[in-house]
């Protein structure tokens, strides 16, 4: 409740007393007209209490569906890394198989001109040593 009803509210119970106490009335008309206004104060916090509680239920029920949305877009999202992340893994395996069989074939190539190399050298040596 805001300072403005509690304030609206007191005001009228001040004036409701200093209307009851100063009214020229019997005894027995100010306790009917009391007990009246009390029975009328009950009724309208019973409203009152109602339209809280059903307020505070449609609240529930919306934090309740926003939380679930928010849990389903955050399994959705893990699920759609986790594939991301599969795939990535797969691209890269794939890349790294391409890539060490390259590296076979070059290391290949490499040794054979290395040999070749060698043996030039070899006849070279041999030629000038004779």
């Amino acid at each position: 409740m805001g300072n403005r009803t509690i304030s609206v509210i007191a005001a009228a119970a001040v004036g409701f007393a200093a209307g009851i106490l100063l009214a020229p009335k019997s005894g027995k008309e100010t306790r009917e007209d009391i007990k009246n206004k009390a029975l009328e104060a009950k009724d309208y916090a019973g409203e009152k209490a109602e339209k809280v509680k059903a307020a505070a239920k449609e609240a529930g029920a919306t934090l309740k569906e926003g939380a679930s949305h928010v849990g389903d877009e955050a399994v959705g999202m893990a699920k759609s890394a986790r594939s991301s992340a599969t795939r990535v893994a797969g691209d890269v395996a794939d890349e790294a198989a391409k890539l060490g069989s390259e590296a076979k074939t070059r290391a290949g190539r490499v040794t054979d001109e290395a040999k070749r190399t060698a043996g030039r050298v070899q006849k070279d040596a041999e030629k000038h040593l004779r």
